[in-house]
């Protein structure tokens, strides 16, 4: 039985108050035993969270009692363990960092297309179909005839776009461009970004491959492989069941059976995406650490690395609930 419920979310809105909302959120989060990481800045809100129905349902109203979030949308599965140990709120310049100024997602994104509609815009060769996520999550699963500009962070997309918009790339002379990410936010930014450069056609998958997965059938997909997600469950396919990948624990990249069967791979030390891009002395570092897991797994323990994380996020609650009752006595004495 999925006893944990996660959310995925995030919406572009103006929030020039955005470092004013990061404790009264965090305390909202910890007060509810949600966990997982919340993105604040100036531009909105993004990340996922996890923890008991109730609790997500809990944050996810206080959200939308802001005015400005009321049209929040999120994405919901459901997992059998929690896929993260700590509530983090974060502030940034950017919900999605692309590095472009003036890029306004909340006015310039390209056309939203439902999931039950994507298929037909895809399936057209006057289409070019882009896949704006990085090559590692790429290299899992992807949409038929989807171009992978191989880009190691999103901050590099903006360079490819200009490359392949010149004579003899690949969106020279395309009006029409088809993008997708995996739950819609960098698509969002993208295609704002796209109109800013002169393309007038940019459409976007709404909801994003998650959103796609969970609605068309198998049967009728288009979707080949796994999506890439960002948190323990690593990758999840249709339905959003899950994946067929796990993490390495030295690069966190995603693993399949056939990279675990390199001579590469040596758990919690290396894989075939890392195995020469650490030093002896960190390897060496990650073998100790996999032998404190192995033999609290013989023990039916934690590891000592989650008890590291479950002894801060106490902490962050302590604080929180700490901040939350000095707000209430602030606010009290202002009634008085």
């Amino acid at each position: 039985m999925s006893n944990f419920l996660i959310a995925a979310l995030y919406k572009f809105v103006h929030l020039p108050d955005f470092e004013a909302l990061q404790a009264p959120l965090l305390a909202c989060c910890v007060a509810n035993d949600v966990k997982g990481t919340l993105l604040l800045a100036e531009e909105g809100v993004n990340g996922t969270i996890a923890g008991p129905s109730e609790g997500i349902a809990a944050v996810l109203a206080y959200l939308r009692s802001d005015a400005r979030l009321a049209a929040l949308v999120h994405k919901e599965s459901w997992s059998e363990r929690l896929p993260f140990y700590r509530m983090k709120v974060k502030l940034k310049r950017e919900i999605v960092t692309m590095g472009v100024p003036n890029v306004h997602a909340q006015t310039m994104a390209g056309t939203y297309v439902k999931p039950e509609d994507w298929n037909a815009l895809i399936d057209d060769p006057n289409v070019v179909v882009v896949d704006t996520r990085n090559d590692y999550e790429v290299a899992i699963g992807t949409f038929n005839r989807a171009v992978n500009p191989q880009t190691a962070s999103f901050t590099e997309f903006p360079q490819w776009v200009k490359e392949q918009s010149a004579e003899g790339g690949l969106l020279h002379n395309k009006p029409r461009v088809a993008m997708f990410c995996t739950g819609g936010i960098r698509c969002e930014k993208s295609t704002a970004y796209m109109r800013t450069l002169g393309f007038d056609e940019v459409y976007h998958l709404e909801g994003g491959i998650l959103k796609y997965l969970e609605t068309v059938p198998a049967e009728q997909s288009r979707w080949d492989g796994d999506c890439f997600v960002f948190d323990e469950r690593v990758s999840v396919k249709h339905g959003l069941e899950p994946g067929h990948y796990e993490f390495c624990r030295a690069c966190r990249l995603p693993l399949s059976a056939a990279d675990k069967a390199t001579e590469y791979f040596v758990e919690g030390v290396s894989c075939p995406h890392c195995h020469d891009k650490h030093t002896e002395e960190q390897k060496a570092r990650f073998a100790e650490r996999q032998k404190q897991v192995e033999l609290a797994r013989q023990r039916e323990e934690r590891h000592i690395g989650v008890r590291v994380e479950l002894k801060k996020a106490a902490k962050d609650k302590a604080d929180a609930e700490a901040a939350l009752r000095q707000q209430q006595l602030s606010a009290a004495k202002a009634r008085a």
